[in-house]
């Protein structure tokens, strides 16, 4: 014979708010400072080349650019446009991507925000 057993409501442990705006806190900072390093390592490392910058490495300045913003708010200078490009061709590539990276970072905290809006808010209507 089997026993049956009464299964028991999960339990679920709730973490003081405090705690969780901590986390989150300290978890941006470190994403933050990560971002800045790399940014700033990818433009040193760009600035080694003696050729005009094209759309490629336009691309890359652009995408990098909002990234730059962590190193710049600590006061560290950085450079975020190559002064020695080729001119329309890198300014195109630079353009796409400030916006590239904004369309990723945008749609991202869109989509989180929505999704946070769905779960907290009652829809119209509903009591």
């Amino acid at each position: 014979m089997t026993a049956h057993r009464q299964a028991s409501p999960p339990t679920s442990v709730t973490r003081p708010a405090w705690r969780t705006w901590a986390q989150r806190l300290v978890v941006t900072v470190i994403l933050a400072l990560t971002v800045g390093w790399t940014s700033s390592t990818a433009m040193k490392w760009d600035a080694t080349f003696t050729t005009p910058a094209g759309f490629g490495r336009g691309l890359l300045h652009g995408a990098l650019m909002p990234l730059a913003w962590p190193t710049l708010i600590t006061g560290r200078d950085q450079t975020i446009y190559a002064p020695s490009n080729s001119g329309r061709t890198y300014k195109l590539g630079y353009s796409l991507g400030v916006n590239a990276c904004g369309l990723l970072f945008f749609g991202w905290f869109f989509t989180r925000l929505r999704r946070w809006r769905k779960t907290s808010v009652p829809g119209p209507g509903s009591r």
